[in-house]
């Protein structure tokens, strides 16, 4: 397979672009919206009217998916740098800004592949020597048991990693950060993969556990409906219409094959179901995805894909008074061996779940006795376990290809923070790269929580939660004005959605910081509402600029880590690829690898 179409030298390149470009607009991105009337934030970066960054960003977003090509992105002006002055250093050209924002993302860069180019080129590349994963023919239907946009993730992803494991020749699959497993259950059943699913929440392990004791109680009440409807004579009716029929006596909990399960470790954050809100720090946990459980009236169809080599079929029963002696003594014989053969069968199609914390130290042997050759992938591994996997897969030579998605960028460790706070311990999460930690890149938590936006899903008018923003940012400014208080150890928390007004608002915060609410009356309250109101449509604009300015920060982490892998001499292939569409999944590119094949041993 050759070698992606960016060199080590080109990607530093464009990391040099993109730093450029971020040198003169991150302030933008790391600036608290808390904190946006209490340090007047518009005037301090703003010498346009906030009507005008609304205008400019609604026509801009009109062209927002319209293929980029490089070298025709941005003019940049000579009395100004991305749109600000250089006198200044205030914002006097947005659409110069916007511009220069779309030709430093990834598509305007041009570095990315699309999913079809890498399934391509793994597809007309000669596999290693060795027994490739068996297809298991099921055609499985992912909709029935996950929701839409997990679906979507699933299929996308699990075919780039069944080609992966095809391409080097290996069986085993070790899925990362795998949560509820619905990644692991895919490839083991849809590609005959061995997959080692590893978590650091015990619950969802033992929520994966169980759905595969589910798995196997529902293959045993098909296969015994399947027995009577084949002595009864009945043979016409479809797989799908045999489990409807029988959905009746699989009611209470034995019907549920995907059940509720604690939050996975690995899921975005940034997404809630709702259009998308700019994420204050002191309110992540309200920007939690939590993902829509499956329909149990569709569940049961999942088992008409199953493979017959899943399911073992059995012959009709005879009582065992009424065999011979041989014939018992065969029946015996013959249902040892059977199971032998399935416990050597099903261990190549096997989902097995593990409790464990990983890092780049975790010796993956220690975890795996049967481990061989694998492929690691990561779908959506949270803040420094994306780096980590990637810092494993160059680290232990069993591994032969990589597949990693990361997300919440918001709780990656930074090696450069001036403040000291957040890399105390071990190895940080950002930057990766030789290249950067050279520049002693540093972004900042605000900045990475800005790269959490979902531009797509703004630009085609879903909108920003505003309300609740105004409501945090005019607290702070009576905490300043009446409490002398910016700061404390207790989180204001999500107060909003339990509020019927402002004044309700306030009250419940003051409450939750133990403050005197008494010192303000419902009129002081509602006026500091009002008074700032008119002020509302700066904080919009100011954020629109903010969700612009995500594609180029998420890039630069994304770019570092490819950077990180192009370094590494045993490395035949790497490249950022484009898995997912980012309306469904905005967190959409994968960092993709392959070792030469001299270079990786199998102890």
């Amino acid at each position: 397979m050759t070698s992606s179409s960016c060199s080590l030298t080109q990607i530093q390149q464009r990391i040099d672009e993109v730093m450029r470009f971020l040198s003169a607009t991150l302030s933008i991105a790391n600036a608290h919206t808390v904190e946006f009337y209490t340090h007047d934030v518009w005037k301090r970066f703003m010498a346009v009217p906030p009507e005008e960054v609304l205008s400019a960003f609604s026509s801009w977003s009109d062209h927002q998916r319209e293929p980029e090509v490089r070298g025709k992105a941005y003019h940049e002006q000579s009395s100004t740098t991305f749109g600000f002055c250089n006198d200044s250093n205030r914002l006097v050209d947005t659409h110069e800004l916007l511009q220069a924002a779309k030709a430093h993302s990834l598509p305007g860069l041009g570095v990315c592949m699309s999913r079809d180019e890498l399934l391509q080129a793994l597809r007309h590349s000669r596999s290693e020597p060795g027994n490739p994963p068996a297809e298991l023919g099921a055609e499985l239907e992912p909709e029935e048991f996950m929701n839409s946009k997990k679906s979507h993730e699933v299929q996308s992803m699990s075919e780039v990693v069944a080609c992966l494991a095809k391409r080097c020749g290996v069986k085993q699959v070790i899925d990362i950060g795998s949560g509820k497993g619905y990644l692991s259950s895919f490839l083991s059943l849809q590609h005959g993969l061995q997959v080692y699913g590893i978590d650091s929440s015990s619950t969802n392990t033992h929520g994966a556990q169980e759905r595969n004791r589910k798995l196997k109680k529902f293959s045993r009440v098909y296969q015994k409906h399947k027995k009577t409807m084949r002595a009864q004579g009945e043979t016409t009716q479809s797989p799908q219409e045999e489990l409807t029929e029988i959905k009746s006596g699989l009611n209470g909990e034995d019907d549920v094959l995907y059940g509720a399960g604690a939050k996975s470790v690995s899921q975005e954050e940034e997404e809630k179901g709702r259009p998308p809100a700019l994420i204050n720090s002191s309110d992540v946990d309200s920007a939690v995805e939590r993902h829509s459980e499956p329909n149990p009236e569709v569940e049961e169809l999942f088992l008409s894909a199953l493979s017959v080599d899943v399911i073992q079929p059995t012959s009709p029963r005879v009582p065992p008074s009424q065999l011979s002696t041989e014939e018992r003594e065969r029946r015996k014989r013959e249902n040892l061996e059977r199971k032998a053969k399935n416990r050597s069968n099903n261990a190549s199609i096997e989902f097995s779940p593990l409790t464990s914390y990983v890092t780049a130290e975790t010796e993956l042997r220690e975890l795996i006795n049967e481990l061989e050759d694998a492929v690691m992938v990561g779908l959506h591994t949270c803040g420094d376990l994306a780096p980590s996997t990637l810092r494993m897969f160059v680290a232990k030579p069993e591994l032969a290809a990589v597949c990693s998605v990361g997300c919440c960028y918001h709780l990656l460790t930074e090696e450069f923070d001036p403040a000291g706070q957040e890399c105390l311990h071990g190895v940080c999460g950002f930057p990766l790269s030789q290249y950067l930690r050279h520049l002693s890149c540093f972004c900042g938590r605000n900045a990475r929580m800005s790269a959490c936006l979902a531009l797509e899903r703004v630009s085609l008018g879903q909108g920003i939660q505003m309300e609740s923003l105004f409501y945090r940012a005019v607290l702070h400014v009576i905490l300043r004005d009446h409490y002398s208080c910016f700061k404390s150890e207790k989180r204001v928390g999500n107060v909003y959605s339990k509020s019927k007004s402002f004044v309700d608002y306030v009250r419940r915060a003051l409450r939750r910081l133990d403050l005197d609410e008494s010192k303000l009356t419902d009129c002081d309250i509602q006026g500091y509402h009002d008074n700032h109101r008119r002020r509302m449509t700066e904080m919009h604009a100011f954020n629109l600029l903010k969700v612009t300015l995500a594609p180029c920060i998420e890039g630069l982490i994304l770019l570092d880590r490819l950077c990180y892998l192009k370094e590494q001499e045993d490395q035949s292939f790497s490249a950022l690829v484009q898995l997912f569409d980012p309306l469904l999944s905005p967190r959409c590119y994968a960092v993709v690898g392959l070792k030469s094949c001299g270079d990786r041993t199998t102890s």
